[in-house]
Formats: C-alpha cells, sequence, structure tokens
C-alpha cells in the first residue's frame, strides 16, 4: 500500500502502513447496529465500511517534518509475541523496510512520540537484539505523557493485558533503562509548529498531536476516536476506553473545534484517504475525506 503525504504549512506528515484489517463494527461499538451503521453508508462506503457491517482500520505511524526534525508518531505493534487474540498482527520487520522507504531510517529519528502506552502504538519503540530490548530509534527522544506513565507503572499485568497495554515491559520499560525517556506534560510544545494536545478519555494521558503552520492547522487524533464514524457518533466508545465519558467529551470538542473549519484531522486509524474534514451536511455531522 503506498503511503500517503499531506502539507501543513512548512510541516509534511508521512503515513507509513503496518497493518489493514476488517473487523466487525460491532466489536467495536457496542451502539453499532446495522441500522445506525446504515445512516452513514453513503459517505462511509466503500473506504471505511463494507456491506457485511465491518469497519476499515488501519494500523500505521504518522512521521512528521518540522524545523528540520523527524518525528515518529506511534509505532505501531512491533515484531514480537503477541498474545492470542492479537498474535496475528505482529509484524514480520517489513515496517522497518516501509518507513526507511518513507525517508525515515530509524537512526535519522530525532524523537517518537507516544500518544499513549497500548501495544499498537508503541510495539516499534524498541527491538530485540542480543538477548535484550533495546530502543529501534538510536538517535531518537521518546515523548511520553507523565500522566499517562504513571497511570500504567501501577497498573497490574492483569489490568494492563485488559485494557491492551500488553507490551508495556517489553515496548516501554527499556527504554527507561536506556535513559532516552522524555516524560513531558500533555501539552507539550515539540517544535515551534508541533505541540502535543490532551485528549483524555481512552486512556487518562492519551494525547493527540496538533500541528499549526503558516495560517494551517492539523491534528493527528491518535486513539481518542478509531474511525471516522465516531466523528459523527463521538458517543461511541470502545470497552478499552478507561473514561467512556470522557471520551466522548473529548471527541465532542474535536468535532466543535473542527467542524466547517480548516482543519486537517489525520486519523491515526483511518484508512485511506486518512485525512479529511469535519463537515455539515443536511444529514448531520459527517468525515469528509480528502479526495
Amino acid at each position: 500500500m503506498s503511503d500517503l503525504q499531506w502539507k501543513i504549512g512548512d510541516v509534511t506528515v508521512t503515513r507509513v502502513v503496518e497493518h489493514s484489517a476488517s473487523l466487525p463494527a460491532s466489536g467495536f461499538f457496542a451502539a453499532a447496529t446495522h441500522e445506525r451503521l446504515e445512516k452513514h453508508a453513503e459517505w462511509l462506503k466503500p473506504w471505511s465500511l463494507d456491506d457485511d457491517d465491518k469497519l476499515t482500520i488501519s494500523i500505521h505511524a504518522l512521521c512528521v517534518e518540522s524545523e528540520g526534525r523527524k518525528i515518529v508518531v506511534d509505532t505501531c505493534v512491533g515484531q514480537r509475541p503477541l498474545p492470542d487474540p492479537y498474535s496475528a498482527l505482529a509484524n514480520d520487520g517489513a515496517f522497518l523496510t516501509a518507513l526507511t522507504d518513507a525517508g525515515f531510517v530509524p537512526e535519522t529519528a530525532d524523537t517518537v512520540i507516544c500518544t499513549h502506552m497500548h501495544f499498537d502504538h508503541v510495539g516499534w519503540n524498541t527491538i530485540f537484539v542480543d538477548g535484550k530490548w533495546v530502543p529501534t530509534f538510536p538517535n531518537a527522544r521518546y515523548l511520553m505523557a507523565q500522566r499517562e506513565y504513571d497511570h500504567w507503572i501501577v497498573a497490574s499485568e492483569e489490568e494492563r493485558f485488559a485494557a491492551s497495554a500488553i507490551t508495556f515491559d517489553d515496548a516501554v520499560l527499556p527504554l527507561f533503562d536506556a535513559g532516552v525517556v522524555d516524560l513531558v506534560e500533555v501539552d507539550h510544545q515539540v517544535t515551534g509548529d508541533v505541540a502535543l494536545e490532551h485528549t483524555p478519555g481512552h486512556t487518562p494521558g492519551h494525547v493527540s498531536v496538533r500541528i499549526r503552520s503558516q495560517g494551517e492547522v492539523a491534528i493527528i487524533t491518535g486513539d481518542c476516536m478509531h474511525h471516522a464514524v465516531q466523528l459523527a457518533e463521538p458517543t461511541w466508545h470502545l470497552h478499552v476506553d478507561t473514561d467512556p465519558h470522557e471520551s466522548t467529551a473529548t471527541r465532542q470538542r474535536i468535532v466543535a473545534e473542527c467542524c466547517d473549519q480548516p482543519v486537517l484531522v489525520i486519523g491515526t486509524h483511518f484508512p485511506p484517504p486518512t485525512a479529511g474534514h469535519v463537515v455539515t451536511t443536511s444529514g448531520g455531522v459527517r468525515f469528509q475525506p480528502l479526495a
């Protein structure tokens, strides 16, 4: 699958894919009945919804170039054994080749941003070399929200597994041993054009990435939303959201801020075309993908 790329003022964002899958909508959102999905079929099909009520979900990194820096936002699943039901998502290493082909050789990355610590966002933080987990991006600083880290460091193994943070011990903790982590505030300014933005609910310290450059604005969502339908149905939440009421409020805020505004929404799990705008139509608010 070819990469997609967007320009936001002086900032460039490139999508590098690790995995794509079609999954039953009801497995994501309890409220996603056939009748409710059909209300949105006109704009969701075929790019992100099929005739069997399956949602297309993409797992990809979003690579940001800003002020001469190379920033990787979320590192997907990685190359490691995973327990069921996640085992099929493990990557064979092709992702690093794709990353290199996109111009992001791991050694050249300056910064890695973890929007949160679920397994499909931190997996390529580390690779297994000579019997231990070491940073995949050896010259990068790894940025993590202090609030996010504080939540998971005290969670039990059972709690992490139930909430999808199943690789915390091998994809997060070894980075601290290597001394490459910066624990930052949820509104941390990364460059003059790129900043973190607290978008809690999916996890307590979840952040999105806000880009403002030359009068243009974009937001990289992270998992404050998993699918474009949530921009039309912001109350639809995942069972692994730590606070469903808060995740709903976060989406409602983003919809209010972005609707009918020139804000490019880049979905961390949205399939191609991945980016677009929130617009008002006669049928209500919807996501309008870029052509």
